[in-house]
């Protein structure tokens, strides 16, 4: 357990696409010693997240695009399957993710549920995600979605048996980890 902690000095170390900040901080141990650190914090924002499932038929809306970091790191063609997600901005979760939702994925949600929150990776980022669920049908689906234009997004839109999806968690098929949550959340909940 750490107790008194104080910033002592924060520099920008990049600030381009998102914030990244290197932080000395000084906290006391339980044994009363006095420690010293310096941590590094990339801050992206907030975000939200959400799958959008048809009981009836039994399947998912999720999204593919590419995404460089990945590829970066091992992914051979950059392009993550995905629940529909989105930066806060200066949105509340619920209306990001209803924006997010149309954009996106063409569907025009009316009852969103918010599940959980969670950091994402907080030993680096300061980002909590707040995740969302909602029940979609053919009569909800406005637009072609794929996002908008003038942030460049690509983004494909996949309808798939929810079964399917769960598979492609064992397979590898989809490793991003706030939609393999939310595919987990729904079979753990017995909605699907």
């Amino acid at each position: 357990m750490i107790k008194d902690i104080k910033i002592l000095k924060t520099q920008v170390l990049s600030d381009n696409w998102y914030t990244l900040r290197k932080i000395t901080f000084q906290f006391t141990k339980k044994n009363g010693e006095i420690i010293t650190q310096d941590r590094e914090a990339y801050d992206r924002g907030n975000g939200a997240t959400i799958l959008l499932y048809n009981q009836d038929k039994k399947t998912v809306i999720l999204t593919r695009q590419f995404r460089l970091p990945t590829y970066t790191n091992g992914n051979e063609t950059g392009m993550m399957i995905e629940s529909c997600a989105g930066l806060l901005d200066k949105d509340n979760a619920e209306d990001c993710i209803r924006r997010e939702t149309e954009e996106e994925t063409g569907y025009v949600v009316k009852d969103v549920k918010k599940v959980f929150e969670a950091y994402m990776s907080p030993g680096s980022v300061t980002e909590i995600l707040y995740f969302f669920i909602a029940a979609y049908s053919k009569d909800m689906k406005v637009s072609e979605g794929g996002g908008v234009e003038h942030e460049e997004e690509n983004i494909e839109v996949l309808e798939m048996p929810f079964e399917e999806a769960l598979k492609m968690i064992n397979t590898g098929e989809i490793k991003d980890a706030k939609t393999i949550m939310l595919i987990q959340h729904l079979r753990l909940q017995g909605i699907i």
